[in-house]
């Protein structure tokens, strides 16, 4: 379920749908960014999985992040990046709340 989720955010295989949960977080990114969308960010790796449908693959699942995954393995380096935790509105918290059919806890 955690690609169809991501789907229906506006990631897809055809690009960022516009007027979409998707298009409203790549704006926010772009506005406090700078006015592009970085490399790695939430944005930029929920529209990676959606063109591929890797989402439930990478890790983040609709029942949470699997152990072992490229998703803990994302988890686990932002949290040292930050001092322990995985900040709110992160790539991997946004990630993982979209994949399970949330909003993404945008800034």
């Amino acid at each position: 379920m955690s690609d169809q989720n991501v789907r229906n955010a506006g990631f897809t295989s055809s690009g960022i749908a516009a007027g979409s949960l998707a298009s409203s977080l790549m704006s926010h990114e772009a506005r406090s960014s700078g006015g592009g969308v970085p490399s790695g960010g939430p944005t930029s790796t929920l529209q990676a999985m959606g063109a591929k449908g890797t989402t439930h693959s990478s890790g983040f699942t609709s029942s949470g992040i699997s152990g072992g995954s490229d998703a803990s393995s994302m988890m686990s380096k932002e949290a040292t990046r930050h001092g322990g935790g995985v900040p709110s509105g992160g790539t991997t918290s946004t990630v993982q709340s979209i994949s399970m059919g949330g909003k993404g806890g945008r800034r």
